[in-house]
Parts: structure tokens; C-alpha cells; sequence
């Protein structure tokens, strides 16, 4: 894995045991994704759920990202991340937290300066250790939806397996969905009648 463009260009991106349910979103999938973003990128507060690797979030900090936040629960990932952060010298606009998404993320807010997040990326794994499937999209999205954690205006991507079946809170609406072979990408942001969408416009 590298980083597509930006400030660290070219530069190697530092994996994780392949034991792990980590799958790195593909070079495909992360060009195509930055190409869509990449007007919201510069002086972006973003949080990344599901971080992994922190694939996402450093290429989004080689491309003008203010600061980004990235929440794992496995140590392997977080104590990668924070080598990854170093290796490319992002480490001061960066927060690496230890976390269970699927549990209240009520205290994320305060590493946006309660403001919310402009790009929230939530890159959940298709399936556990045992290769069995896995359907955590909703849950997530309900918990980012519960903590009021997207800026107006802010939007969150989120990377599915295409069978996912998931229902998106009354708070929130999607308003883009983009192919790629069994994954989708789904664009969402505040519902316009809802009272994030009030102010959101």
C-alpha cells in the first residue's frame, strides 16, 4: 500500500497481520473516492471508524486534511497506525483512539472541538476471523447519528459488502452510491428534514 498523491506521494503505507479481519480498501476504490471528496479535503476535521491500517485517513492528511481521528478496537491496528504516523510525519494532526464502534461515541465530538466532523469514513470489516459475515454498518451508523458527530455540511462515507442490507437513521439520507466489484460506497449526509439537515443547508 502508498499514498495516491499529496504531500507523501509515493510513500510505502505499512500493513497489518493478515490474521486479522483487516482488509485495506483497494488503490481502485481510494482513487476513485478522493477524486469524489477531494473539493472537502483541505482543512477537513475528519474521523475515521473502523481504521485499520489508517489507509483512508493518511491519504486524506497528504492531501490537506486539517486533522483526522481514527478509532480501531484491535491494539495490532492502533499500535500500526501510530508507525504509519510516524513513518510519514503526520503524527501532530492526528488522534489514534482505542474504541468499539458499536458502543456509545458520544465522547468523539470533543477531538472535533464539538464542532462535528466535515468527512466521517467508516470502513467496516465484511466478515470476523472465522470468515463468517458480518453486518455492523447499521449499528455504526446509529451511534454516529445518536452522538451528532457530522458538521453541517459534513458528509460520511461508508464501504460495504454489496449484499449488506442496513437502514440509514431518520437523521441521515444517502445521496450517492458508487460500484466497485462486490463493494459499495455509499455518500450520505444530514436528512434535509431532519433537524441536522435545518442548518445543514
Amino acid at each position: 500500500m502508498r499514498i495516491i498523491a499529496g504531500t507523501a506521494r509515493g510513500r510505502r503505507i505499512f500493513s497489518v497481520s493478515k490474521n486479522l479481519p483487516v482488509k485495506p480498501i483497494s488503490d481502485r476504490i481510494k482513487q476513485s473516492l478522493f477524486d469524489i471528496i477531494r473539493p472537502r479535503l483541505p482543512g477537513a476535521k475528519m474521523l475515521d471508524l473502523f481504521a485499520g491500517t489508517g489507509n483512508v485517513s493518511l491519504e486524506a492528511l497528504s492531501r490537506g486534511a486539517l486533522r483526522c481521528v481514527m478509532v480501531d478496537r484491535e491494539p495490532a491496528c492502533i499500535k500500526n497506525i501510530h508507525r504509519n504516523l510516524a513513518h510519514l510525519g503526520f503524527a501532530d494532526r492526528a488522534k489514534v483512539l482505542r474504541g468499539d464502534v458499536l458502543k456509545p461515541l458520544d465522547y468523539l465530538l470533543a477531538y472535533s472541538d464539538n464542532d462535528g466532523y466535515d468527512i466521517i469514513f467508516m470502513g467496516p470489516p465484511y466478515r470476523d476471523i472465522n470468515n463468517k459475515m458480518l453486518a455492523l454498518s447499521e449499528p455504526a451508523l446509529q451511534n454516529v447519528a445518536r452522538a451528532r458527530l457530522l458538521a453541517p455540511k459534513g458528509i460520511i462515507i461508508l464501504q460495504t459488502h454489496k449484499t449488506e442490507q442496513f437502514a440509514v437513521p431518520a437523521e441521515l439520507e444517502i445521496y450517492r452510491v458508487e460500484k466497485y466489484g462486490d463493494t459499495l460506497v455509499h455518500f450520505l449526509r444530514a436528512a434535509k428534514n431532519s433537524a441536522e439537515g435545518a442548518h445543514a443547508e
